[in-house]
């Protein structure tokens, strides 16, 4: 028999999750996870290495 959660066992995890880490943490979490996967997203079209080079180009300008 394969198991299958309902909407009330979905909302009882969802309780005992801020219970045990909070509002604020889950938040900070989702974020940090959220710019995880744009980073990994722009790395994999490339987009990434402009990146890089440009924040270089910028700090070397305000330098001089």
């Amino acid at each position: 028999m394969p198991m299958r959660l309902g909407p009330t066992e979905l909302i009882i995890i969802l309780i005992i999750v801020i219970l045990l880490f909070g509002i604020g943490r889950i938040g900070k979490v989702a974020g940090e996870l959220g710019t995880g996967i744009r980073e990994f997203q722009k790395s994999l079209k490339g987009d990434g290495k402009k990146g890089e080079t440009e924040k270089e180009s910028e700090s070397a300008e305000k330098e001089e």
